[in-house]
């Protein structure tokens, strides 16, 4: 029953460092994303420390690569860092809890940042794409579908709107399924009617809750994966029917 429950261990905790290989590129994948997302919305959202989870993930996530390696080699031919690759899995582990703590705090922190920082970006809009405020605010607005910081009229109170003087918001305002839309607010039907400011917040959040996912599920994988070295590094040397997974013939 001993050998049984030992070469399970090994095989699981092989098997184990493939998914740390997947997990690696998984994780690395989620990181690129939130940071190329961020580039998108970091207008409405000042706080460049928020992006400390996506950067942890990353590193964390070229570390599994590197323990899944070392992982396989331990487990197959029983060397003696198998002890480092335990305690290593250790470090991730808690590294990742540390994730998904700075995840909450900054997920909470969210709606305060953009509530703080949108309508600045919306006083600074002057209609023309060399313009990073404005091309963030267009972006936003086509992609979430939304006009305004609550609703289209809130354009009345913007620089360019009064300066522009002709009872429009931009076109990014316009449904696609309407043609010839010229974002005059006499066709109010033409315009999203949603304000930007809860799409983005929402839009935010979604986006620290994967990383806060994806770092609490490869955290439970990893206990696993702590959970069957130990059981392997205690039992060799103790145990007078313990056998490699693989033998090596000299």
């Amino acid at each position: 029953m001993g050998q049984c429950g030992i070469t399970s261990s090994k095989t699981v905790l092989v098997f184990l460092n493939l998914i740390f290989w997947a997990a690696a590129g998984i994780l690395c994948y989620i990181g690129a994303y939130v940071f190329i997302t961020y580039d998108d919305y970091d207008h409405f959202f000042e706080d460049v420390y928020t992006l400390i989870p996506a950067s942890i993930i990353i590193a964390v996530g070229t570390l599994l690569f590197i323990i899944g390696l070392i992982g396989c080699c331990a487990t197959i031919r029983e060397s003696s860092c198998g002890l480092t690759f335990a305690v290593i899995l250790l470090l991730v582990f808690v590294t990742e809890v540390v994730v998904v703590v700075i995840g909450y705090i900054y997920r909470a922190r969210v709606e305060d940042q953009v509530n703080h920082s949108i309508q600045k970006v919306y006083d600074e809009y002057n209609g023309t794409n060399t313009d990073a405020p404005s091309r963030a605010i267009d972006y936003v607005q086509r992609q979430l579908h939304c006009c305004g910081i609550h609703n289209y009229s809130d354009w009345r109170n913007t620089r360019w709107f009064k300066e522009s003087r002709n009872n429009s918001v931009p076109v990014s305002c316009c449904k696609p399924n309407i043609s010839n839309c010229t974002g005059t607010m006499s066709r109010p039907g033409d315009l999203y009617p949603e304000g930007c400011e809860a799409l983005v917040v929402k839009k935010l959040k979604e986006i620290m809750m994967y990383v806060i996912w994806a770092a609490l599920t490869f955290a439970a994988i990893q206990m696993l994966g702590m959970l069957c070295a130990c059981v392997v590094l205690c039992r060799r040397g103790h145990d007078p029917a313990y056998e490699l997974l693989v033998t090596v013939d000299i």
